[in-house]
């Protein structure tokens, strides 16, 4: 079977950091898939704000989530402080991928690799829109 490859930069612009609570945990007893987008989820919409964005204004336009990957690389347990690193990367007509680097925060021991994909979104037209010139200048600030 093979597997997806994300090539994920070091060093993306905005990082923030969580801790794994019980919740997390997942039969194993490790970070499960679905809480660690949750976690993803929380570290993009602190990115977007640091912008002065949310999901629901990207430069004026709202936004929709379009794909999700994620690699793992390591195990993340009940406690462990994990570091997000986040950034932008492939820039298109109507979105861009959203970039994540996942790893502990006590050790820099990578745990995930993750990306998703944001395109500008008119929910009353039902269609993408395009990005703005503005939003394009930001974002590609802070592409890998």
């Amino acid at each position: 079977m093979a597997r997806i490859r994300l090539d994920i930069p070091e060093g993306l612009p905005f990082v923030t950091e969580v801790t794994v609570r019980v919740g997390d945990l997942n039969y194993g007893n490790h970070l499960g898939n679905d809480a660690l987008l949750g976690l993803l989820h929380e570290a993009r919409l602190q990115f977007l704000a640091s912008l002065g964005w949310s999901e629901m204004d990207v430069g004026g336009q709202a936004s929709i989530m379009a794909d999700a990957a994620i690699v793992y690389k390591s195990q993340g347990r009940r406690g462990d402080r994990l570091r997000i690193e986040v950034g932008a990367g492939d820039l298109t007509g109507s979105g861009f991928d959203v970039l994540y680097r996942v790893s502990q925060a006590d050790t820099g021991v990578l745990v995930a690799l993750a990306k998703t994909a944001l395109v500008l979104f008119d929910y009353a037209q039902g269609r993408p829109v395009r990005l703005s010139d503005d939003v394009r200048a930001r974002l590609e600030g802070l592409s890998a």
